[in-house]
């Protein structure tokens, strides 16, 4: 993390030279190539897809998952250094490599056959496939086992029907990893391409946090699908739900990434913006700002790099995971809260990057289970009864 820290606590000596060299990369592509594009892209709603090939050559999607598996097989850590460079820029940067990565090649990666694997995972690894994740519905979201998306075996073939909601990338997508309930209740996983009759999707405009990220909605109306788009490996909502522990891991990264981003902003502006006759950095209200900002960011990294040692160990739980996302969220929103506050007026424009992090974790802070049900699960581990009801 050296010089594109902070790094109070020199976190950067416990990483070894190639995770550095892996942020330096990705801290230099997010400056150079999607900050001079985000302003244009936020106001009208769009996302730049031109970076999509280039994010793909650099090996940003599902970097940890093996070669083979269209991955770059890198450590864990890394993994989340890029994560957090990508959400410096923004959300919708972090959001698109967090679903292709983590909510697409992942279930392929773990439960899919080898023809499936075969077929995507070295398109949605160097970009040139895009895929989405329908998982969450109008009315089911912090609960996905109130799924009301059916699918029914009708001889070799299943048949799909049922809406997804606040699905990153959904129009955008080649392939869409759906979750349904078939006639026993169980879960099941389906590869769901493009164009496929019945399969359609229609973008959700109006939103006011997000807005370089393409959000919609599907719909599946009776869409035929052969048993060879099922992933076979995996049933149960054990399924999608690790599939969003791995997500999660992603988000509480990219978090410390946009608070770092407002840390520096508001450092940068307090150190020449003058009032009094002198910086307003030399007066005690804003240092007090400032000290309470680099402690939450350097608390949320020593959780990070303790965490990812832990994935990349194979010893981390999804519980953790969660005492992750929900402090890092929390800490971010704070710190973009902070930050818009100490530049005054001028934080209300463009020119700044804290009011556009501050309205973006407002949907990080909710999705990928809320603040309260990372709340209910670490409850949960903590005293062994569950209090979801």
């Amino acid at each position: 993390m050296k010089n594109i820290g902070p790094d109070f606590y020199n976190i950067s000596d416990l990483l070894t030279e190639e995770e550095l060299l892996i942020q330096q990369t990705a801290y230099d592509f997010v400056q150079s190539e999607f900050m001079p594009l985000i302003n244009e892209h936020y106001e009208k709603g769009t996302f730049p897809m031109e970076l999509v090939p280039k994010l793909g050559e650099l090996g940003f999607f599902g970097s940890s998952l093996p070669e083979e598996s269209g991955g770059a097989g890198i450590s864990n850590v890394a993994y989340g250094l890029i994560l957090h460079e990508l959400e410096r820029g923004d959300s919708g940067l972090r959001s698109f490599a967090s679903v292709q990565g983590a909510l697409v090649m992942y279930p392929i990666h773990a439960f899919g056959s080898d023809e499936q694997k075969k077929t995507w995972l070295s398109g949605l690894g160097n970009g040139t496939k895009i895929g989405c994740f329908g998982l969450t519905e109008p009315n089911f979201g912090s609960n996905p086992g109130g799924m009301a998306t059916r699918c029914k075996r009708d001889g070799d073939d299943w048949i799909i029907n049922g809406n997804k909601m606040w699905i990153t990338n959904g129009s955008i997508a080649d392939v869409a990893v759906v979750w349904a309930r078939d006639e026993e209740g169980m879960v099941r996983g389906f590869l769901l391409e493009k164009g496929m009759e019945g399969f359609t999707s229609s973008d959700i405009h109006g939103k006011l946090s997000l807005r370089a990220s393409i959000t919609s909605e599907l719909s599946m109306v009776n869409v035929r699908v052969p048993d060879s788009a099922r992933l076979p490996n995996i049933e149960g909502l054990k399924g999608p739900l690790s599939c969003l522990t791995q997500a999660r891991y992603g988000i509480a990264w990219g978090m410390v990434g946009a608070a770092t981003d407002c840390y520096n902003t508001a450092l940068d502006y307090a150190k020449e913006r003058k009032q009094f006759s002198k910086p307003i950095a030399g007066y005690q209200l804003i240092q007090a700002k400032l000290a309470e900002m680099l402690t939450q960011i350097t608390e949320a990294q020593l959780l990070l790099y303790r965490l990812g040692r832990l994935k990349d160990e194979g010893k981390m739980t999804f519980q953790q995971v969660s005492m992750a996302k929900r402090n890092n969220c929390a800490i971010a929103r704070d710190i973009a809260r902070m930050a818009r506050e100490m530049l005054g007026a001028n934080g209300i424009t463009e020119d700044y990057s804290p009011i556009r992090h501050m309205a973006n974790i407002e949907s990080v802070y909710t999705y990928e289970g809320t603040h309260e049900m990372h709340t209910l699960i670490l409850g949960e581990a903590i005293t062994g009864m569950a209090a979801f009801d």
